[in-house]
């Protein structure tokens, strides 16, 4: 876009797609935010579960991710967030953002989960085996589409 503004050429279309994309965390945590709320799930201290830290599926790419604009926003809520994500060295999260990588996942754990990467492993735990993570009541947000609408609390 600086190049097209450079030579005259005002890229409207594509500067307006940027601004989606990079209020997009915002808004996941928003909508996440008041679906516990609905729930009466306590936000504050409330411990999230992001499954998927990648730019895309099934690449181990932590370059231009945008899954770190939901956590720091859940952060600003104050939320208690763990981050797994099998295709991701620990040492390139700690280098490249300051995140420690959950290594292993405990059930009745989470107040919420967010499906955010479409890893072929998160598909074959299955939708049940993601929500055992969850305390008895939670909510399950897939931005990915991963399983049926009526399986999740919300999609994206």
């Amino acid at each position: 876009t600086h190049k097209a503004q450079a030579i005259g050429y005002h890229p409207e279309v594509i500067l307006a797609g940027r601004r989606i994309n990079d209020g997009m965390g915002i808004y996941v945590a928003s909508q996440l935010i008041k679906t516990m709320t609905r729930k009466n799930i306590r936000v504050a201290g409330s411990k999230v579960l992001v499954m998927g830290l990648t730019f895309k599926e099934n690449c181990p790419d932590l370059r231009n991710t945008r899954v770190v604009d939901i956590i720091a926003e859940l952060q600003d809520y104050s939320c208690k967030v763990e981050v797994y994500d099998p295709w991701v060295s620990q040492q390139e999260a700690e280098d490249q953002y300051g995140l420690e990588l959950r290594q292993e996942l405990e059930e009745d754990e989470y107040d919420a989960i967010i499906l955010a990467v479409a890893h072929d492993q998160f598909k074959q735990m299955d939708v049940t085996r993601i929500k055992k993570l969850g305390k008895t009541q939670h909510v399950l947000y897939d931005l990915k589409n991963l399983f049926a609408a009526d399986e999740t609390d919300q999609r994206l």
